[in-house]
Order: C-alpha cells, then sequence, then structure tokens
C-alpha cells in the first residue's frame, strides 16, 4: 500500500475541509475518534457479522468496501492529526473470526483515544487491516475506493454537504 500518497490526499482533503469550515485552528481529535467508532459501527452493520438472529445476506462487497474506506479517511485523518505517519506497516494474520476482530478494533480505537501513542495508533491501524484480510479486501482494491471515495468527499464538500 501506497501510504505516502494516502497520507498525503488525507492532509490535502482535510485542509480543504477545515478551511471551508473555518475550522483551521480546531483540535478534531475527539470528533474524529468518534466519527471513526461511528463509521465502524456502519461497517459491521453491512457485514452483519454480528447479526446472528437474522438469516438476511451481508451487503455487496462494493458496499461493504465502501463503507471500509470510510474509516480509512478517519485513520489516515487521525494519525496527521498527531503527526503519526509511516510509509510501511506489518500486518500479522490475525486468529480472530469477524465479531472478534470487529470488537479489537473497537478495543484499540478506545485505547488510542485514552492513549495517544504513535505505538497506539500503528497498532489500530494493523487490526483495521487485518479486518481487510477477514473481508477478503486487497490492497488494491482498497487504494482504488480510497482514491473514488476521495473525490466524492471534495464533490460532497462543494455541494454543501
Amino acid at each position: 500500500m501506497n501510504w505516502t500518497e494516502l497520507f498525503d490526499m488525507q492532509r490535502k482533503l482535510d485542509a480543504y475541509i477545515k478551511k471551508n469550515h473555518q475550522l483551521e485552528e480546531a483540535d478534531l481529535f475527539s470528533e474524529k475518534i468518534l466519527a471513526l467508532l461511528v463509521e465502524l459501527g456502519e461497517l459491521a452493520n453491512e457485514t452483519r457479522s454480528f447479526k446472528y438472529w437474522s438469516t438476511k445476506a451481508a451487503s455487496d462487497r462494493e458496499v461493504i468496501l465502501e463503507e471500509y474506506v470510510d474509516n480509512v479517511h478517519f485513520l489516515l485523518s487521525l494519525g496527521i492529526e498527531k503527526n503519526y505517519q509511516f510509509t510501511h506497516i506489518e500486518v500479522e494474520e490475525t486468529k480472530n473470526n469477524m465479531v472478534e476482530q470487529f470488537n479489537e478494533v473497537y478495543r484499540k480505537a478506545i485505547y488510542f483515544s485514552e492513549r495517544q501513542s504513535e505505538v497506539n495508533y500503528k497498532e489500530l491501524v494493523e487490526a483495521y487491516l487485518q479486518l481487510a484480510n477477514l473481508l477478503g479486501f486487497t490492497e488494491q482494491a482498497i487504494l482504488n475506493a480510497y482514491i473514488e471515495k476521495n473525490e466524492v468527499n471534495y464533490e460532497r464538500q462543494q455541494s454543501g454537504y
């Protein structure tokens, strides 16, 4: 994954949003953590992995991928906010099932929120990338979907979203 490109794209989007909303001096860390948690819930909802009481199928793969990259935006943005960036991250295979991994990502996000360090940030990103592996998403699919959603986010800003 070309993390430098992703961080650069996100940095530009963040600056654009902050300028459009007169938030250049604002600390948005708490808002971004909450957004990450909300979007993570939306992703879990689309996978339906936790809905043991239902027989309805998961959403289409494209919908799940779009929800997945929404969180990539917030993860990158959180790293930029704290100046925690990297060019490479090692992702070990997880033994967790999907529900366990969603819970692990939630735990890592809360832990990072409370104990903001580069190590905790990288562990959060790694846990999220492990979720991608469980979902069957390749790095290229994530990158392509991120670029596409990044463009949508600019369009939304221009239309008063």
